[in-house]
């Protein structure tokens, strides 16, 4: 499945709209997508929502959309 990610960067500063940036991930879970985040950003996550149907159709065509993928 899909997940699109949204995170704040800097850790240590409040969130701010402005700031928020997103990441699109393809794993099993929703645990598994914070278990990916945290083994290997410090990214704050403010949400994380999981895409399908119309909508995974819709982000998918977006210029901005690119699947995330972290090297071990």
């Amino acid at each position: 499945m899909i997940f699109k990610v949204l995170y704040q960067e800097k850790p240590q500063e409040n969130p701010k709209r402005e700031s928020t940036k997103s990441l699109y991930l393809d794993t099993e879970t929703e645990a598994k997508v914070r278990d990916l985040i945290d083994e290997n950003t410090d990214y704050t996550i403010e949400y994380i929502q999981p895409l399908e149907g119309k909508h995974l159709e819709f982000e998918e065509n977006e210029p901005d959309f690119k699947i995330t993928e972290f090297n071990k």
